[in-house]
């Protein structure tokens, strides 16, 4: 197995734990590991690691959407692949237009969030830990 492999693989053990406490167990062993060799990439990823282990703090059910690697990207692929074909638009206007109806004939075939039941709980600001709703306590 290659280091590429396993430093991916090491990787997906971080996102893919089922608790915080488990990701960063997994973080901390890869940069512990990978950390010396490659100090510039590591650097980055600690920098950015609370942000990365944010969505253990949102209900489990949207961490499927919340993992995706670019969900805007896949959004748009309808209008991309049809703009491609077209070979210009003539002008600002028209091309607007167009991406605009295939967005909304596009829109047609999306999922529904998972736990989309949950949202009106985040925007409240309940509070979430690895995904399970926390009770609140009166103070």
């Amino acid at each position: 197995m290659t280091v590429q492999a396993k430093a991916k693989g090491h990787l997906h053990d971080i996102w893919q734990a089922e608790t915080k406490a488990e990701a960063n167990v997994a973080f901390d062993f890869f940069v512990k590991t990978y950390g010396v060799k490659w100090d510039k990439a590591v650097a980055k990823l600690v920098k950015d690691r609370d942000a990365l282990l944010t969505f253990y703090d949102y209900p489990a059910e949207h961490w499927k959407h919340i993992r995706t690697s670019n969900p805007i990207e896949s959004t748009f692929a309808t209008v991309r692949h049809r703009t491609k074909r077209t070979k210009g638009c003539l002008s600002r206007t028209t091309g607007l237009a167009m991406a605009f109806k295939l967005m909304m004939s596009a829109q047609k075939k999306w999922r529904k969030l998972d736990g989309q039941n949950r949202l009106p709980e985040i925007i409240q600001g309940v509070e979430f830990r690895d995904g399970i709703r926390q009770l609140q306590t009166a103070a």
